[in-house]
């Protein structure tokens, strides 16, 4: 088994890359683009629009390196069978989950909104887990596709970095893998959250996992290519 050192905070990490996955979460329409449900909300979208090209650079690096790549979408069956009434229930009734949004009806499956942007759509061959939660291991079986992969390491991307980024990451840490955040390819309508998200997960020792940058991983990536 042949590791390779990345640079990360609270310290370097080694991994095999051959038992390393790349999970981008919820890089959807409906909570990046002008005219969604983020925007709907109130919020400044072009602030995870800014997650995008790291997220695309490390999406090229992990497929030309055939690291597993999982895709994530948060959103619910159309009868809303599996949507809690609490999660439903929250906020403006115009504006819930199911009611009628820019992109048709909000965070509902099969609904343009619910799809993943163009510029990090999945290849036919990577799975996309449908989760209708915030975390990416509740009611999916992302873990069983990451043990029969005998996958150790996580490399976790995407939006938004105090909510369902912090999640998965969480119910990872518990599980048993190794996560380590790409800074830079995560973010949230709320900056100081996405900073506070970060040193939560660094925090004594690396209480979550490790945080680093694409760049760092795409260097160590080459490194490996080069070696071999």
């Amino acid at each position: 088994m042949t590791r390779s050192e990345i640079p990360a905070q609270p310290f370097p990490l080694g991994v095999d890359f051959a038992r390393t996955a790349l999970v981008i979460i919820d890089m959807q329409r409906d909570f990046l683009e002008p005219g969604g449900f983020g925007a709907a909300l109130g919020n400044d979208v072009s602030l995870l629009m800014k997650a995008v090209g790291p997220c695309k650079a490390m999406l090229v690096g992990a497929r030309s390196a055939g690291l597993l790549v999982i895709h994530t979408r948060e959103g619910h069956r159309p009868d809303l069978s599996d949507a809690p009434p609490a999660k439903v229930q929250r906020g403006d009734p115009a504006k819930r989950i199911g009611a009628a949004g820019p992109m048709g009806r909000i965070l509902i499956r099969g609904q343009a909104g619910h799809d993943i942007i163009a510029d990090l759509a999945p290849l036919p061959d990577e799975p996309v887990i449908d989760k209708p939660g915030k975390g990416a291991f509740y009611q999916t079986d992302l873990d069983l596709m990451l043990r029969n992969r005998g996958i150790e390491t996580l490399l976790v991307a995407g939006v938004t970095t105090e909510v369902c980024v912090h999640t998965t990451v969480r119910e990872a840490n518990d599980r048993g893998y190794r996560c380590l955040v790409l800074a830079d390819a995560c973010a949230s309508y709320f900056p100081e959250f996405h900073e506070v998200g970060l040193r939560m997960i660094a925090a004594q020792g690396g209480i979550f996992g490790w945080v680093s940058t694409t760049g760092d991983v795409l260097a160590a990536l080459g490194a490996r290519e080069q070696a071999a």
